[in-house]
This record gives C-alpha cells, structure tokens and sequence, in this order.
C-alpha cells in the first residue's frame, strides 16, 4: 500500500491564470508561499514556495476566485517530473498536482454589511454558486464564534 497526500496553506504568490490543453482541458499552475512553523536562527520566521498545478474544473474554479496573496488551502499529491533544460542538463523538479482547492480566508462583501461573499470550495463550477440568502454569517456567526482580525496574522492565543 502506498499514500502519497499533501495539504498546505499559505498566499498566492501571484494571479493564477487559465490555459488549456490542446485538447482543451483547463489547466493552470501558482505558487503558494507556506510559513514554516518554526523561526530561523535569526528569529525569523521561514517561508517555503511551493508549485501547485490544478486541473480541469479545480483550475477554472481556482482562477475565477484566487488572486495574488489570497490564502487557500490545497489538497492533494505530490509529483516529481524529470526534464531536460535548454543546454541539455537533466532536471528534477517537485510539484502539488491539486486535487481539492479551499478558501483558507474570507473575502468581506462590501455590497453586505458584515456578511461573507464565499462561493463553494474546491472546483465547483461559479455557475453553481448562488451567495446565502440573508447574507451569510454576521460577527459571531450561527455558532456564537466572533470574527478575529487579521493585522499581523498572529491568533491571539
């Protein structure tokens, strides 16, 4: 038996854009920039950047509502591809291939005071998406749980 599955969070490092395959499959390719959860000798924290690759409907969903610093969470395998460069030397290169793409933030609608604008997470086609009908979920939400800001990306715990 063998398991090959990754989950990582962390930012776009850039707007993801849709291609297609010449047979027309959507396909598109990102990096993710992952906080390690461990500082440096300097005290800094690290930061590794990792590509991703989705397919068909997980990339159209994840170029119609991912942009550059977004955080996103993403699940799926690891794939080493083997290549060759320009001047002929062998490359070895490592890569998410994503199987399921999720919000790892929330993006406040303006338009509603207080309320959230998420569509549905990984891959779902945006023409499914219909917003929650009153609004989706104020300061304290169905759960009694309140909203964190997020200044410096450090919980308060």
């Amino acid at each position: 038996m063998s398991l090959n599955r990754i989950i990582l969070m962390g930012r776009l490092t850039r707007d993801p854009e849709l291609r297609r395959t010449q047979s027309g499959t959507a396909v598109t390719s990102f990096s993710l920039a992952v906080d390690r959860d461990f500082k440096s000798q300097s005290g800094e924290k690290e930061t590794d950047f990792i590509d991703i690759v989705a397919w068909r409907n997980t990339a159209e969903f994840v170029c119609n509502y991912f942009t550059k610093g977004r955080m996103a969470v993403v699940e799926g395998r690891l794939q080493i591809r083997d290549w060759t460069d320009r001047d002929g030397g062998k490359r070895r290169s490592a890569e998410v291939v994503a199987d399921n793409v999720y919000f790892g933030d929330s993006k406040r609608d303006s338009a509603n005071a207080g309320g959230y604008d998420a569509p549905p997470a990984y891959g779902a086609p945006a023409s499914s998406y219909a917003p929650p009908a009153g609004g989706g979920y104020g300061a304290g939400g169905p759960s009694g749980f309140a909203e964190l800001d997020d200044q410096d990306g450090e919980l308060p715990f």
